[in-house]
């Protein structure tokens, strides 16, 4: 028996000990921080990178992953890992209104994403040009469709031997499951208010008719991607043309062709920036990737993959986040 009443002390001693411990963390931890990340703040977080003169700072500014506004990343307690959209956009902003900025290094590492997306980035990317601010690129390991787009209008592109880069092009496709459902006893009943509004079902055959439209709305896109990377290179549009039947690139071969100015990685990009802007700039990363934690630093979502089982939920999350679908994408997957 006082075994038994020992053995339960002891339990009760580090019960106790645990939760004074995080109780004691709680108080310690900065309230307001705490605050800011459960109601939502949405403000493109910022550190320094290099110290320097504050009135000449370059951005680094990340895109990495699927530039997709998925509603799924962001700030707030539930916050993910990924692509912010709204705090990329809002980063862009700032530093186009901001005089203490002379230029731009854009770090991508992006297959593409959204056609619209990628459109409200290179309108802020203009802005910051017509403010008299400087853009490089540094291509990573992919700058693919969408992630082209986003880096054509920089004044100097950058990648190596290993960039995956081009992929200029748009992309909407869907899937067709009729024979399935009727080989399992599936029918489908549609009411619909006009010959178009099921289109691109995935339970019937597409007429010719919704596949010319379709086909018309992907040209036009196309011509939107083709006129960004004419303007941004410098380029005639049957030259960009000759570029843009969706095949990717290696970095040198798109040295070659005219894509990518330089070869480099990313602190070959930001030393040649460096030397453009002149004197010595103080270089800042500005928005990118949000994260919230727990006081004792573990990510929530570590703490929720390791309750629900982790790789699978990730996994499936991705694909969802990833689909195409009717959205038209400049993707390279």
């Amino acid at each position: 028996m006082k075994r038994i009443i020992a053995l339960v002390s002891a339990i009760a001693l580090v019960i106790l000990g645990l939760g004074t411990s995080f109780m004691t963390s709680l108080w310690a931890s900065d309230w307001e921080d705490m605050f800011n990340e459960f109601s939502g703040a949405n403000e493109p977080m910022s550190q320094v990178l290099e110290e320097g003169d504050a009135g000449n700072k370059i951005a680094v500014v990340n895109f990495e992953g699927v530039i997709q506004d998925t509603g799924t990343t962001g700030s707030g307690m539930f916050a993910t890992e990924g692509y912010d959209h709204p705090m990329t956009i809002q980063a862009l902003k700032d530093i186009a209104a901001d005089d203490t900025y002379s230029a731009v290094l854009l770090n991508v590492n992006s297959p593409g994403g959204g056609v619209f997306e990628s459109a409200e980035i290179h309108k802020y990317l203009m802005e910051i040009k017509e403010s008299g601010k400087t853009i490089y690129s540094s291509m990573g390991n992919m700058a693919a469709s969408g992630g082209y787009y986003v880096s054509a209008p920089a004044d100097q592109i950058f990648a190596t031997d290993e960039t995956i880069t081009g992929s200029i092009g748009v992309i909407m496709q869907s899937m067709n499951y009729t024979e399935l459902a009727e080989n399992v006893g599936i029918s489908y009943d549609v009411y619909k208010s006009g010959e178009m509004k099921d289109m691109m079902s995935a339970s019937r055959e597409a007429t010719d008719e919704e596949q010319d439209y379709l086909q018309s709305i992907v040209d036009t896109m196309f011509q939107d991607f083709i006129d960004v990377v004419a303007d941004g290179r410098g380029m005639s549009e049957e030259q960009v043309r000759e570029l843009a039947d969706g095949r990717i690139y290696l970095g040198g071969e798109a040295i070659e062709n005219g894509l990518v100015d330089q070869q480099g990685y990313l602190d070959d990009a930001l030393n040649a920036l460096k030397e453009e802007v002149g004197g010595t700039p103080q270089v800042v990363e500005i928005g990118g990737v949000q994260t919230t934690s727990f006081p004792f630093g573990v990510k929530i979502q570590n703490a929720i993959e390791s309750i629900t089982g982790g790789g699978e939920v990730k996994m499936v999350q991705e694909l969802i986040n990833n689909r195409q679908g009717a959205e038209p994408m400049y993707l390279y997957e």
